[in-house]
């Protein structure tokens, strides 16, 4: 196996690692209770011990020692949660803007299916599928920045009005961090295959090359050099 070769499987390693970190996101609360990309630790005085939000929904946690948590859907409205659970204040814009941008959600999952359709076409070494590979990959880094910065804006209105309350504490639960480092991974692996494409077709032209020199044409042979056909 060459150098090239062994970076290019670096660069798949990285983009499987993506994958996965990406669907941890995806099944967060309310499909896993305990991982977030925000969490809100209720005070005393407040009913439950915990609200975790995710992808698709929230789970309200500790309630007489269970979890009640919402159907998972693509947009909800983290603002009303918590002023229903804690009785947190939000502005209409507040409210408006962080119900908006979690239907932006929907791009977690678009992010996903880009950066395992990038690690399938890394499986293959061939320049075609490298150069799709990391075409995919930069995709799937881009929709997975925008997705994270519009959680970033959502989940900060929710977590500054919590945290203005002396009710609860808000905090970045891990989902927001396992985005960041799927974003540094696929970006880090469209790059790699990228260049391990460009080095491998860079290769092949110069294998071309010697070829055709090699099949050049043959010397002319003198008279006296020239034997007898048997």
């Amino acid at each position: 196996m060459g150098f090239g070769t062994f970076v290019h499987h670096i660069g798949t390693l990285l983009l499987l690692v993506a994958t996965v970190l990406l669907i941890i996101v995806n099944i967060t609360a309310p499909v896993v209770n305990n991982i977030s990309i925000l969490k809100v630790d209720l005070g005393p005085t407040v009913v439950g011990t915990q609200v975790t939000f995710g992808t698709y929904g929230y789970c309200h946690r500790g309630i007489r020692n269970t979890d009640q948590c919402s159907n998972a859907r693509i947009g909800y409205n983290p603002a009303a949660v918590m002023n229903t659970v804690a009785g947190t204040d939000f502005s209409s814009a507040s409210e408006n803007t962080s119900k908006g941008l979690t239907r932006a959600m929907v791009l977690h999952p678009v992010a996903t299916v880009l950066c395992f359709i990038a690690f399938l076409l890394c499986l293959g070494t061939g320049i075609c599928g490298s150069l799709m590979a990391a075409i995919f990959s930069l995709l799937s880094f881009v929709i997975t920045i925008i997705a994270m910065i519009c959680d970033f804006v959502a989940f900060a209105i929710i977590k500054r009005a919590v945290n203005d309350d002396d009710r609860a504490r808000a905090s970045w639960g891990p989902g927001i961090w396992l985005m960041l480092v799927s974003a540094i991974l696929t970006l880090a692996a469209a790059v790699i295959v990228f260049i391990t494409c460009c080095a491998g077709r860079s290769k092949k032209r110069r294998s071309a090359a010697t070829s055709k020199e090699g099949y050049g044409e043959p010397a002319r042979r003198r008279f006296w050099q020239r034997g007898a056909r048997v």
